[in-house]
């Protein structure tokens, strides 16, 4: 999907898939702290 997304010109750092089971909740909202931080920090999408 990365790969995908970079074709269209969407970096790829945007996107990533974890597998996670419904009894760990500390890992989904560190993984989700650390994606909205990443995106954050990536700034807007521009339509170039």
């Amino acid at each position: 999907m990365r790969k995908t997304l970079e074709d269209v010109g969407i970096d790829g750092s945007r996107v990533q898939m974890f597998n996670l089971s419904s009894a760990m909740a500390p890992e989904f909202a560190r993984i989700a702290r650390r994606m909205t931080d990443t995106v954050a920090a990536l700034g807007p999408m521009t339509a170039d």
